[in-house]
């Protein structure tokens, strides 16, 4: 990582970032760069590809259809209803 990478990477990102900065950066970036090529030298071929590192089963519902509850709130809104429906005035012939 050099100070050109810095200011290249900076500018794609619309970071107005001073010289100074960019020397500083420099040395993070190179850190954190090196870490990652790190990580990639660690065996996983027996791990198991995870979602979450906490085995939970999510808690299910059960999927009943329903009315809500709330029939009459609902019908409330409409300016005519029959029964427990909404009349809509007919608009194809």
């Amino acid at each position: 990582m050099d100070q050109k990478t810095v200011a290249r990477v900076a500018h794609l990102a619309r970071l107005e970032i001073s010289q100074e900065q960019q020397e500083t950066l420099v040395g993070q970036l190179s850190s954190i760069i090196g870490f990652v090529e790190q990580l990639s030298e660690v065996n996983t071929d027996n791990v198991k590809p995870l979602a979450s590192v906490v085995d939970a089963a999510l808690p299910l519902r059960k999927d009943e259809v329903t009315d809500g509850q709330k029939k009459e709130a609902i019908l409330a809104n409409s300016p005519e209803q029959n029964e427990d429906f909404f009349v809509v005035t007919k608009i194809v012939e």
